[in-house]
């Protein structure tokens, strides 16, 4: 069986800058719900999944912040009228029969990380549906990332990623993910890594020393000779960025939850939204009589 796990925040602020800054005529913000309701829908049609989960953060990690009190903290303020939408996509997805999930103080990554090695441990497929490149680790022979189109060229479709897409995208194999994201830093969780390494000198780093501890090991035998000095005085920096990049994977959750279409929800929502495309939308999929519970597949 196929399952998609939908990076809730990700594709909404992706769904909130692709769409003009449309209004319901009390002035309430809808721009980010159009785009919303686009991209599900996309995915229940491009993958034809079992089942479609989208996942939520949900008062921060205190895992990462734990471990790094500036954990995303460069990350500007949500844009208001992104977060006034937010309620209204968890309510039309479910809406529309997806599955929700969130818990309380855990990022949405290590749930959608336990997830999929949970599906994939039973044997099923998975998509996780994600422009974060974290999640690259996560695949294998049966999990696969599936990225959105750039911004300016939607047109182009979402791209499938497997462990070969992976290492062609950035020179390293799923399970070196952690290893080269840890030597590079990423600036979008405010992640420093090691001053002057990019992606080129991480990729070369660990395909002639196979690992971050291989690095660090023969940091004395390191090239470019001045970076030396620097690994192995960034011993335990390099260790830290390991634990915030890997994601934990043993939260429990119902991951094969089901949810039927609600009807009757979905057609009060586009209509109170002022949803007119997407409730014509709806309609021709479902029917203008459809009853008010129908199930997804």
């Amino acid at each position: 069986m196929k399952y998609v796990l939908v990076d809730g925040f990700n594709l909404a602020f992706r769904a909130y800058h692709a769409m003009p800054a449309l209004t319901r005529r009390d002035g309430f913000p809808v721009g980010a719900l159009h785009g919303w309701v686009r991209i599900l829908w996309k995915l229940l049609d491009q993958e034809t999944p079992c089942r479609l989960t989208v996942f939520f953060d949900k008062d921060g990690s205190r895992r990462h912040l734990a471990l790094h009190a500036g954990y995303k903290a460069n990350r500007a303020e949500t844009p208001p009228a992104l977060v006034a939408q937010i309620p209204e996509l968890k309510a039309i997805a479910a809406h529309l029969g997806f599955a929700l999930a969130e818990q309380s103080g855990v990022e949405a990554d290590d749930l959608i990380a336990s997830a999929a090695g949970a599906l994939d441990a039973q044997g099923h497929s998975v998509r996780i549906a994600s422009s974060d490149k974290d999640f690259a680790q996560c695949v294998n022979a049966r999990v696969n990332l599936l990225v959105p189109p750039p911004a300016g060229a939607p047109k182009t479709g979402w791209t499938l990623l497997d462990a070969d897409g992976v290492n062609a995208r950035f020179g390293v194999s799923p399970e070196r993910i952690v290893d080269y994201l840890a030597l590079t830093g990423d600036t979008v969780d405010n992640i420093e890594g090691i001053p002057g390494v990019g992606p080129k000198t991480a990729v070369a780093w660990l395909a002639k020393h196979g690992d971050l501890d291989g690095v660090l090991k023969d940091a004395d035998a390191i090239e470019p000779p001045r970076f030396r000095p620097i690994l192995r005085d960034s011993a335990a920096l390099l260790q830290r960025n390991r634990e915030l990049i890997a994601f934990r994977r043993d939260f429990q959750g119902d991951w094969d939850a089901t949810a039927p279409v609600d009807a009757t929800a979905a057609r009060a929502f586009f209509e109170r939204m002022e949803m007119r495309s997407s409730l014509l939308e709806f309609e021709r999929r479902h029917g203008t009589q459809a009853p008010a519970q129908l199930e997804l597949f």
